[in-house]
């Protein structure tokens, strides 16, 4: 199907360009959403006849959208879910769930198809989640899902998850540990040498000693 843009979509092309698409694509979502016009010759006569009003009206909404950014552009997020120790969520994230917790925290209402998310989180961590408030403004969120508040306060301090955080710290331990073993075992083998040059020192003076 042939269609005019009226705003700029991504990997597409941008406001009054005539592309071609899918025929499910248009109807489903390009003509719903007000993004595009069938390109029949009524339609093209008409968008040329607007043309400059629907430019204005999307200098409008960029210049809203941009406003917008200001409160939401590195924007960081919690979201408390139950995991296992693994840090694998009962459950998962989803876009939805992102926009909520992001209107809340901005005040800036943010449509779940604006949120670019490919596949639902699944674990514990900081992710970062690119989101288009208008077709040339995009700002990024961090999303940051813990067991607990508390856990998400942690891995707000250190940028980490949690689970990555305690392994860090395990891996710490036992590499400490293993230093002080190590030390232990050559501070013996010292000891040991000093022993044996000891006895060889007695030996040589008692040789010396029957020797005269």
């Amino acid at each position: 199907m042939q269609v005019i843009l009226l705003e700029r979509v991504e990997k597409l092309g941008n406001l009054g360009e005539e592309v071609s698409v899918k025929t499910g694509y248009a109807r489903n979502f390009l003509l719903p959403q007000g993004k595009a016009l069938r390109a029949t010759p009524d339609n093209v006569a008409y968008f040329e006849k607007e043309r400059a009003a629907i430019e204005a009206k999307n200098a409008d909404k960029r210049k809203a959208a941009e406003k917008d950014a200001k409160n939401v552009d590195g924007l960081t997020v919690d979201l408390v879910r139950q995991a296992s120790e693994g840090g694998q969520l009962y459950g998962s994230v989803a876009a939805r769930d992102i926009a909520d917790i992001v209107t809340e925290a901005s005040k800036v209402t943010i449509a779940r198809s604006t949120v670019d998310l490919n596949t639902n989180l699944k674990m514990l961590g900081l992710f970062k989640v690119t989101i288009a408030l208008h077709p040339e403004v995009k700002v990024e969120v961090t999303v940051n899902i813990a067991r607990s508040s508390a856990e998400a306060d942690i891995q707000r301090k250190t940028g980490k998850a949690l689970i990555n955080v305690e392994e860090e710290a395990e891996a710490e331990e036992r590499k400490q540990k293993a230093e002080a073993k190590l030390a232990a075992a050559q501070a013996e083998q010292v000891d040991a040498t000093d022993a044996d040059d000891a006895d060889d020192a007695e030996t040589q003076e008692t040789t010396d000693e029957a020797a005269a």
